[in-house]
Order: C-alpha cells, then structure tokens, then sequence
C-alpha cells in the first residue's frame, strides 16, 4: 500500500492486514488533546443511534447495560441527526474517561446507484463517471474530500489520531457495475487519507452489497484499491458474533471486525429508554498491562481457601502482602499466622462487619480483593479491576477457576453472572457500584 509521507512521530500498527499510521500523545495533530484512541482493542458490546444520548442516559446504561462502545454520527451531509446538541468536546472526553469506546461515524455521498439518496437535494452521491482512464477519479476526489472534513469533525470534538473513522456506506445494487467500482474508488481514497491524517479506516455497510463488494476486493484484485482496516458488517440475523455468509472468514481476522447483528429497537437500562442497533466487537488484541505485588509475589490464584495455622505458606503470604496493600498490615511477609498478621486479620474481619476469626475465611478473602472504589466492568473491560473482579470471583465459588488476565471475556461473564444468580442479585453481567458492595460484603451462595 502507497501512501503519503507520514509525520516523524508515527508508527506503523498492523490492523487487518493492512499497515496504517497512528500517533503518540506527544504529536502535535495530539497536542491539544488527552483522549485515549478509540476504539482501541475491543472485543465486546456496543450500540449505536443516530442522536448521541444524554450523559444521564450515557451514565445508566454504563451502570446497567451490557454495553461498552457506542456509535455516534459525527460527520456527513446525508446524515439523519445533523444536529447533536449533546455532541461536545465534554461528552466526548467523558465517556472516554468513563470507559466508552466511541465509534464516530460519517453517512457522506453515497453509491450512485442508491435510490434513497440524495437525502436533502443538495447531498452529493458518488459519481458515477468513471472518467478518461477509467479510475474514477471524481468519486476518488470526493473520497479524500469526505476523509478531510470527517478529520476535521473528529479533532473538533477530541477524537485522537489513531481512533477509527467509520464510513456509513449504506446498501447498493452491487450488481451495477460503475455503482459498484465508484464506490470502491470513493472508500480507497477515503481509507488512504486517514491514514495520511493517521487515523484508522473503518468502513460500514450491509453483508450483501457494500461489505461483500470489499470482501471480493480483497480477494481478487488486493492491490488495486486502499482497503479499510476495519469493517463494520450490518447483518441482522440476531447472532453477537463477526460472521457472515457474504464473506469468507479469512476477511480482516483477527480484530478487524464488528457486526451490527439486530436492527432498530427499544432497550430500558437503568430506567432510561433509547431506539438502538445492537453490535458485538472483536477489534484488536485485548491485553491489561502485567501487575506486580510485593516484589513479585503470587497472589493469583485459581481458588482461595480458608488460611489457617497449617496453611502452606504462599497463600498466607499472599494475604499479607494484600493486608499489606491496603495499609492494614506493617509486618514481614513471614507466610506464618504469627502475632502481627492474627492482629491483622482480626482487624480488618472488624473493619469490615465480618466475625474476627483467627483464620481467614473466603468471606474474608471476598472482602479483600474486592476493597476500595471499583470502575464498572462489564464484557469487553481490561485492567488491574478486572484481575480484582477474577480474583474475587475464584474466592467466591469454590471451582470457579478464572484465569487472572486482567481481560472481561466470556469466562469472567458467566462467572459473574453465576453469582450474581446464586446470590438472589439481579444477573445483569455488569459490575457496578453495587456489586462491588456486595462483594466486598463477602456474600456468597447458601
């Protein structure tokens, strides 16, 4: 792939077979942002409407629903919600800050052959003309134009080099040859001037015309045409996976691709009510960053028993290192129920309303690892919470076995949905404040 010279502070990631530019914080097309890249490495749920909701409405689904990314329209003249009175340079860092992964969309000209555009009268399509030498130079023009304005809406709210622009390519007869062609021609020059502006190129369209035409790209002519980096498959068959008949499964795997798998609905979380198109993720490599705790001791465990007198010593170990963590114990990390951890022990049980015993029970556990103020986590969640939320589980349920990886994936999910049912709390899959309560409470099944 050619591309135009990229700026000194760049660096080449690999996503979906396809090299592309992304930038450090320190670059000056960054330097009057913060923000994190997004979506970054996701695999989870997301939903997307056209209006960006609310932050009272973004907070209670945060809480509530299984969600973690959302899509929201940011740039494009053919676009329905023009208007986004709760799109700011706030809301934007907010959610970021929050743990949204954001998915800007831009709905620009589209195929020529689309008869349900232009929308407005004055929106472009793509042209159709395919010119002198056939290369579609006009819908190419008007591809690298849609990137330009759509990186100009992106760091107008703090959207960073490196996030994915998503275009909104919406279905085509595929079948009509310059329709099909110009429309490749247009998400080429789309895709190869983001990477220029060092921003991802994602590209959204149904499995059967817009999808399909890329996928048949790909595979019979891989050089002719800047093809995106990511793609985003609307196909309503009410699967949460990446997959689709319309294309092989090679296609941009792994981690370059997303489903809109349920079309337009109402969805109540929190008791706030949004008409949503459901998504499931798989972009990037999910990975939490490695831990370290009292200079390198084991403190992951696949089950946390009873510590007693004749306990082996890395379990005890571990508890002291912890109590030690919280500020709860001064002693050495002995590995022995010595005088200084029995004290201990008998005052953070005290602390925190369980019976002081002179050995330390899973409820005792459950209360440890789960202390302190937790982010809520839910299916697509990294970080050293997610390792607190596995370590706590495993306390919990003996042969519950969660691999401490720090990434909420399947395993974690039905882990804590088995919980949350064994223990009579509603089973929503989330970690929220009041599961971190009740963890911390040391509930566990009767």
């Amino acid at each position: 792939m050619l591309l135009r010279p990229l700026l000194a502070a760049a660096a080449l990631t690999l996503f979906g077979g396809t090299l592309v530019a992304t930038v450090g914080a320190t670059s000056p097309a960054d330097s009057k942002t913060a923000n994190v890249a997004t979506p970054g490495d996701f695999h989870g749920y997301g939903f997307d409407q056209c209006l960006a909701p609310t932050q009272t409405a973004m907070d209670a689904w945060l809480r509530q629903s299984p969600y973690l990314a959302v899509g929201i329209y940011i740039s494009g003249a053919s676009r329905a919600c023009k208007a986004q009175p709760n799109l700011t340079p706030t809301w934007v860092s907010t959610q970021l800050r929050k743990g949204w992964r954001l998915l800007p969309i831009t709905l620009g000209p589209q195929a020529s052959c689309n008869p349900r555009f232009p929308r407005y009268g004055r929106d472009a399509r793509i042209s159709g003309d395919p010119g002198v030498h056939g290369h579609y130079g006009k819908a190419r023009a008007q591809g690298l134009a849609e990137a330009d304005r759509t990186v100009t809406a992106a760091l107008a709210i703090g959207l960073s080099p490196g996030s994915t622009m998503w275009y909104d390519l919406e279905g085509f007869d595929s079948t009509v040859k310059r329709c099909r062609e110009s429309a490749l021609a247009f998400l080429s020059a789309w895709t190869r001037e983001l990477h220029v502006r060092h921003y991802v190129s994602g590209v959204y369209s149904s499995a059967g015309s817009g999808i399909k035409v890329l996928d048949q790209a790909r595979m019979q002519t891989p050089t002719a045409y800047h093809l995106p980096d990511q793609i985003w498959i609307a196909r309503w068959d009410g699967q949460a996976n990446t997959s689709t008949t319309y294309i092989g499964e090679a296609g941009w795997r792994p981690g370059g691709r997303m489903k809109q798998y349920l079309g337009g609905h109402n969805e109540t979380w929190g008791g706030v009510t949004i008409n949503i198109d459901r998504n499931y993720l798989s972009l990037g490599t999910p990975a939490a960053p490695a831990e370290t705790h009292c200079r390198g001791l084991e403190v992951d465990f696949a089950d946390y028993p009873r510590v007693t007198a004749t306990s082996e010593p890395g379990m005890t170990k571990a508890m002291q290192c912890l109590l030690s963590e919280q500020k709860a114990y001064a002693g050495r990390l002995t590995g022995t129920l010595d005088a200084a951890t029995l004290a201990a022990m008998s005052a953070w049980q005290t602390a925190h309303g369980l019976h002081a015993r002179t050995y330390w029970s899973r409820r005792a556990w459950m209360s440890l690892l789960a202390t302190g103020r937790q982010p809520t986590l839910k299916v697509g969640s990294t970080g050293p919470a997610v390792r607190d939320l596995q370590r706590t589980l495993n306390a919990a349920i003996p042969g519950t076995d969660l691999p401490v990886n720090g990434i909420f994936g399947p395993r974690t999910d039905i882990a804590l949905r088995g919980w949350q049912i064994a223990v009579h709390r509603t089973s929503y899959g989330v970690a929220n404040a009041d599961t971190w309560a009740t963890l911390a409470s040391g509930l566990r099944p009767s």
